[in-house]
């Protein structure tokens, strides 16, 4: 089955989300940029519409977390 939008929007949220627990907390690792690239390059793979560096931007807060889906 092929990744859609929301999809990606909902793992971009929950990576943005774990990443500001983190850094909060301290009581896990963020992800890093190569770990973001790697799950970037399979969301790649699983559809070739992915817009990568859009989703990365909304994993910064660049984008907003919505990626334009409303």
């Amino acid at each position: 089955m092929k990744m859609k939008k929301g999809n990606f929007v909902a793992l971009a949220n929950a990576i943005r989300e774990h990443n500001a627990a983190s850094a909060k907390n301290g009581y896990a690792p963020a992800f890093t940029l190569d770990h973001l690239n790697t799950l970037a390059s399979f969301c790649k793979r699983q559809n070739g519409e992915f817009k990568q560096d859009q989703w990365l931007a909304s994993i910064t807060g660049e984008y907003g977390k919505d990626q334009g889906t409303k």
